[in-house]
């Protein structure tokens, strides 16, 4: 009787001690970083938004995700209405929405669909500078062309989580 005592006082603690172990384990191991946050890109483009304004119907759009765990920003670009081919898609920033600053180019796109109606579909990966301008609403792209060298259309990225 005394040896089947024991055997209930051992299966009660491995059983407690298996309860710990399950409580006690990370539910997130399967997660990239728990500090990982995808931010959704979008954004629209006018010629009314190109410093000095360029008087256009060409438009654009941009949709795309931002993980700043890789500091990865996918996107994809597309115009239609170009007064011309499109030869030219860049990522500017530092310049707040709204304003008629200019910034520095960050990075030229390859453009998948070449056309007055075309796209350009990537990903790049940022600095630390560049995430914070990019997720303070600092970006812009512009697409260009023969007749607007610097752009004939601009659109400001809005960032905003998923």
């Amino acid at each position: 009787m005394k040896a089947l005592f024991v055997s209930k006082r051992a299966l009660l603690a491995l059983c407690l001690s298996a309860s710990l172990f399950v409580i006690s384990c990370d539910k997130d191991d399967d997660a990239i970083d728990d500090n990982t946050e995808v931010y959704a890109v979008s954004g629209s483009g006018t010629g009314a938004q190109v410093v000095p304004v360029v008087t256009t119907t060409a438009t654009s759009s941009i949709t795309g995700t931002y993980n700043t765990n890789n500091r990865n920003l996918q996107y994809t670009i597309n115009w239609t209405g170009l007064a011309g081919a499109a030869n030219a898609v860049r990522f500017y920033g530092p310049a707040a929405i709204g304003s008629n600053a200019t910034g520095d180019a960050q990075y030229n796109v390859s453009i998948t669909t070449a056309g007055i109606t075309g796209s350009a579909t990537g990903d790049i990966t940022l600095t630390a500078a560049q995430e914070t301008d990019l997720l303070s609403g600092n970006w812009y792209y512009t697409v260009g062309n023969a007749t607007y060298v610097a752009g004939e259309i601009r659109g400001q990225l809005v960032v905003s989580p998923q």
